[in-house]
């Protein structure tokens, strides 16, 4: 039987509702919705779709190192934005975001009316742990 543990750093910003930054279930772990928020601030990172889209990112990769995984171990996103016409700029970041990895994941992008606190862009992931 897996277990399954909640994952908490602080190198991240703390759940802003009732939910873990990630779950840890047998070999895989689950990362709830990073948005740009700079983790000793609790505030919005200040610029536009690149600035965000970087924080974000930095965001789920603290939480992945915490769940004893990593950015090249990441197999699905999704990832969610305010408005599509930002969707080259935040591939491109992306692109180098994972560069390092093995593979590409697999991922879904979608343009949604709103996302918490009114950021541009927020992305989950699921990734395989560390043994």
């Amino acid at each position: 039987m897996s277990t399954i543990t909640s994952v908490s750093t602080s190198n991240a910003p703390s759940a802003i509702g009732p939910y873990s930054q990630a779950i840890k279930a047998g070999e895989f772990v689950f990362v709830s919705g990073c948005i740009p928020l700079v983790p000793s601030t609790m505030q919005i990172v200040e610029g536009g779709i690149e600035e965000q889209t970087k924080q974000a990112l930095a965001n789920l990769k603290a939480v992945l190192e915490a769940s004893s995984s990593a950015v090249g171990k990441v197999v699905k996103t999704t990832v969610f934005l305010k408005n599509m016409e930002d969707f080259a700029t935040v591939n491109k970041i992306y692109e180098e975001f994972f560069s390092g990895s093995e593979h590409k994941p697999a991922r879904s992008a979608v343009e949604v009316a709103r996302l918490p606190k009114d950021v541009l862009f927020e992305i989950e992931c699921i990734a395989v742990a560390n043994k």
